[in-house]
């Protein structure tokens, strides 16, 4: 099988991703060790709480259930012909860079241009904090809003019997909507701005197309690189 198929595959999605996890959870003890101060992600903060209604260790419960997904990814497709090719990791976060960089460009130039829009690097203390959100957020926000909401979206509307192209149409519109909506909720949530949920929902359409037709592991990498592209132009 060739590089296409195969960087798409659950296996590949699942080993690229695994980084993203180790690295995110390490950084956030390094910089924030005192766990009742530290500044997480909002999606991580959803799962983490769901975690800690089993009385354990968040980090521990995480770690195992990563374990536990990657079992059941290699046992869905333990008879596909393929083999680990290392080379393909390299090219799949090449492939992400490219899709990083062209967000960068016509969407955050697009929404500049529409409504003189300029991005907020936000409040953060530290660059160091800002590198370690900016690279779990491509994991933790694609997990939650790719593979559970669009992929959620897809399947009930495989249920509704909604053909094809339709389907898909429904779901990246739909979940993109949610996406940039969800931003706006909650007592942390950012201050309504349609020049921002323009940018959010454009953004959130990107990122559901590259999940649909390249798979999970290329659409976090690609949101953890254009965050740390910003995060560069930024700082």
């Amino acid at each position: 099988m060739s590089y296409v198929p195969n960087s798409k595959s659950l296996t590949y999605s699942y080993l690229i991703s695994m980084p993203l996890l180790l690295v995110y959870e390490v950084l956030i003890l390094i910089t924030q060790p005192d766990p009742s101060m530290a500044v997480r992600l909002s999606t991580d903060i959803w799962i983490k709480s769901i975690f800690s209604l089993t009385g354990q260790n968040t980090i521990f419960i995480t770690l195992i259930v990563a374990i536990v997904m990657g079992f059941i990814v290699f046992y869905r497709e333990r008879h596909r012909s393929f083999y680990i090719k290392p080379v393909y990791f390299l090219w799949m976060i090449l492939e992400s860079l490219l899709y990083a960089f062209m967000l960068a460009m016509l969407i955050s130039g697009f929404v500049t241009w529409l409504f003189a829009f300029v991005s907020d690097s936000g409040h953060l203390s530290t660059s160091f904090q800002q590198f370690t959100l900016s690279l779990g957020s491509g994991l933790y926000e694609e997990l939650v809003f790719r593979v559970m909401l669009v992929g959620g979206l897809l399947w009930l509307f495989k249920q509704l019997r909604i053909q094809g192209t339709t389907r898909h149409t429904y779901a990246v519109i739909i979940g993109a909507l949610l996406f940039s909506a969800v931003h706006y909720i909650g007592p942390l949530g950012d201050v309504f701005s349609i020049t921002s949920f323009t940018f959010r929902f454009l953004f959130g359409i990107a990122l559901n197309l590259v999940f649909i037709y390249r798979g999970f592991g290329i659409a976090a990498w690609t949101h953890s690189l254009y965050n740390l592209m910003l995060l560069l132009i930024w700082s």
